[in-house]
């Protein structure tokens, strides 16, 4: 009686969606993201093969929480996501990490080290290049960018922290 909350079934596609999807974005979160990621590494592990990781950082993002409101800078984290989708390779994982940070696993780049540093730094310029460009929103255009950092796996004996960590230092260099 009094004071009893009542209990709302979920269906397991909506649990499944809250646990491992952005509901902004509706891009893989965090913890999917360090699952696919995982799996990446362990592929290239066992079949000598290289990819990388991208960390994106928006440029100017909280400029425009701060002059255009909170929902202006959603609706630009959903079109960052959209064009992200669009300028990757299909099998590659793009993830939103937080606020607007994006990360990119590129897997399968090539067999050789050096071969796959280089098409990991194409593709990090053609997704630079397709969000420098003018987006619009609502009624709105903004001209933002991307720094992204690039982090090469398996290295050694990194884990998968210390990659997205090497990402991350690697986007403020």
């Amino acid at each position: 009686q009094g004071g009893a909350i009542p209990s709302r079934e979920f269906p397991e596609q909506e649990i499944h969606q809250l646990a491992f999807y952005d509901p902004l974005t509706q891009l893989p979160n965090r913890r999917l993201l360090m699952d696919r990621f995982r799996q990446a590494m362990a592929v290239s592990m066992r079949s000598g093969g290289h990819g990388a990781l991208l960390f994106l950082d928006l440029d100017h993002f909280k400029m425009v929480n701060d002059t255009q409101g909170h929902a202006v800078g959603d609706l630009l984290l959903i079109e960052v996501a959209r064009r992200l989708l669009t300028s990757v390779r299909e099998g590659d994982s793009v993830a939103r990490l937080s606020g607007d940070e994006f990360v990119v696993v590129m897997r399968n780049l090539s067999g050789s080290p050096q071969e796959a540093s280089l098409v990991a730094r194409s593709l990090a310029e053609a997704v630079a290049k397709d969000l420098s460009g003018p987006i619009s929103v609502g009624e709105q255009v903004l001209n933002v960018g991307a720094s992204i950092g690039i982090a090469p796996f398996p290295h050694e004996e990194a884990t998968q922290l210390d990659t997205l960590r090497h990402a991350d230092m690697a986007l403020y260099r």
